[in-house]
């Protein structure tokens, strides 16, 4: 097995983690919208074509997104201080406070199907969670 064979099982891992939890909480919200806000409560205001090209959506697709979610109070557009044309989006006080509170049902719902692991292996998923949040920075966000 090679390392690259390594990487595309933690890949698909990853994506059936990622269907358990939403099966497990039942939640109809788009994966796109919880994206979206852990993308701008980490890395800031962004304008919506960058936020798209980073959600890995259309632009019609963040446009009618952010719609949504500027409707529910989650984000708010407001000039970009780099150049008055534009607008970004942010994320709302309240926005977070769904996006956390996502993340702890997330983790309440998942924490049963490792009941079984033992201290070594949480300790090595805790190191590969590590390193792969070091990984998923773009040269340009680490600046």
């Amino acid at each position: 097995m090679t390392r690259s064979d390594d990487l595309l099982r933690l890949l698909v891992g990853a994506h059936a983690l990622t269907r358990m939890a939403a099966l497990d909480t039942r939640s109809e919200t788009p994966a796109a919208q919880w994206r979206t806000l852990t993308l701008l409560r980490d890395h800031g205001p962004q304008r919506l074509g960058d936020l798209a090209r980073r959600s890995r959506i259309s632009q019609p697709g963040m446009t009618r997104l952010a719609g949504q979610m500027t409707d529910a109070g989650l984000l708010e557009r407001s000039p970009d201080p780099a150049d008055s044309r534009a607008t970004v989006l942010s994320a709302t006080p309240a926005g977070v406070a769904a996006l956390e509170d996502w993340l702890a049902q997330l983790g309440a719902a998942l924490a049963p199907r490792f009941d079984d692991l033992t201290d070594d292996d949480w300790d090595a998923l805790r190191r590969a969670a590590a390193i792969l949040a070091g990984k998923t920075t773009t040269p340009e966000e680490s600046r």
